[in-house]
């Protein structure tokens, strides 16, 4: 029996001047009846070097769960062939809809001998040289229907990016980037707009970006606050394409704005830190730790924000969520995916609660003695491990004193869980408890 789309007028083989918008997209419903009219479509004519008609049309693609393959049907002079062009088009392009038709693709052969096949690479080539040229053509012609279309075209531009280094070069001239004011830019406009404000100490221009305008809210607004924009990078494959950013555009960075504190995402001259000593550098960071919730790994450090700036901010090295992220999206955690989920936890010593609360430690909890000396190397094993018992006791004890005044410590415990909060990491248990201990705070202020 005859595939359905024999008894449909073949309109690849019609010149483009015959025919109209109406006729492409009935035909885009004859083949695809259930689903939604495509961005726009290619013409397909060439009868030299080989031969090759067909039509191809841009589905739109919101996510990663609306990507569908094989919907390019092969025909070979009319005739259907198969749905799977996979080993005749670049894989980018295999996202695409329409039909292709041509004598000169060699049928019932290996993949091997496809892919070696000298037509088959001159189709490939044109038929990418093509849709980047048609994808061109309406960036520059007509910018306004561009950036309208630019969010259900992205993922597709963005895979054949990484995934093709010919296209990639030509789709650096057309790519878009989209900031959470809703504004689109091409790449060279963009730096142009953000060079002067956002370039830091090592010359590289440093784009911020966020993939949730709603959880990273907070960090949007100190970015914005700052006089610095922010892209919107929201798509599942842009861990992997500002990598690939990085390395096309000479002196770039990328950095997601809750990756560190406003003031080190675009660093202007090497920052002082305040000076503490190590016991209470240490001490600061076992508190912390003591509340903390268990199972991940926190960097506690201190710095001056200023007293208006929140008493802990949570922030996600860069390098290591982004790799965390790639990891995943390869179908395997591999070394990162393994590792304890990493955070580094900011204490600001100019917010007034902070100082507040760091002054009442350094009152209630007394300093650690002072440790024996490590044993030396011609001490006997039994000399070792004594001192080496009685150092560690000594530090137990302290940090078993630590551990009581953080966890008795109804302050520390709500600026932390408010930190939490704000970065979604609030769940459960210490959910509950801080709803529990919020509303005490709220009654004891009312009885006083």
């Amino acid at each position: 029996k005859d595939n359905v789309i024999n008894k449909i007028e073949p309109l690849w083989t019609r010149k483009p001047s015959e025919l109209k918008e109406e006729d492409y997209m009935k035909f885009y419903r004859d083949l695809y009846p259930m689903k939604e009219d495509p961005l726009f479509y290619i013409h397909l004519n060439v009868d030299y070097p080989f031969n090759l008609t067909g039509i191809l049309y841009f589905p739109k693609i919101k996510d990663r769960m609306a990507i569908e393959k094989n919907n390019i049907q092969l025909y070979c002079n009319q005739m259907f062939v198969t749905d799977h062009v996979d080993n005749i088009v670049p894989d980018f392009l295999t996202l695409l809809h329409g039909v292709i038709d041509s004598p000169d693709i060699p049928l019932n052969v290996s993949r091997s001998y496809l892919q070696a096949d000298e037509n088959v690479k001159k189709i490939s080539t044109y038929i990418t040289k093509k849709v980047a040229d048609r994808l061109e053509e309406i960036f520059k012609n007509e910018r306004d229907a561009w950036e309208k279309k630019w969010d259900n075209l992205k993922l597709f531009i963005e895979y054949g990016m990484l995934s093709d280094e010919k296209f990639c070069e030509r789709a650096l001239k057309f790519a878009l980037f989209k900031n959470t004011d809703g504004k689109y830019f091409s790449l060279e406009d963009y730096r142009k707009a953000v060079a002067e404000n956002q370039t830091d100490k090592d010359k590289k221009v440093v784009y911020l970006y966020a993939t949730d305008t709603d959880e990273q809210y907070a960090f949007i607004e100190a970015a914005k606050n700052k006089g610095y924009d922010v892209l919107l990078m929201d798509c599942e494959l842009d861990s992997h394409y500002v990598n690939l950013l990085e390395q096309k555009i000479p002196d770039t960075r990328f950095a997601r704005v809750d990756s560190d504190t406003i003031d080190n995402l675009i660093p202007k001259s090497e920052k002082v830190k305040p000076e503490m000593a190590q016991a209470d550098k240490d001490d600061l960071s076992a508190m912390f730790k003591a509340v903390l919730p268990k199972g991940n790994d926190y960097f506690v450090e201190a710095d001056n924000l200023g007293e208006n700036a929140a008493p802990v901010i949570i922030t996600r090295n860069e390098f290591m969520r982004r790799y965390r992220e790639m990891s995943a999206m390869g179908g395997g955690m591999n070394f990162y995916g393994n590792m304890p989920e990493s955070f580094n936890i900011t204490v600001n010593l100019e917010n007034p609660v902070m100082a507040g609360i760091i002054t009442e430690a350094k009152s209630k909890i007394t300093p650690m003695q002072e440790l024996p000396a490590e044993p030396g190397k011609d001490a006997s094993e039994d000399e070792k491990k004594r001192i080496n018992d009685e150092r560690q006791a000594i530090k137990d004890a302290h940090q078993a004193v630590v551990d009581e005044y953080a966890t008795g410590n109804d302050i520390l415990k709500q600026v932390i869980d408010l930190a939490l909060l704000s970065n979604g990491l609030l769940k459960g248990k210490a959910l509950s408890d801080f709803i529990a201990r919020s509303e005490k705070v709220i009654a004891d202020a009312c009885r006083k």
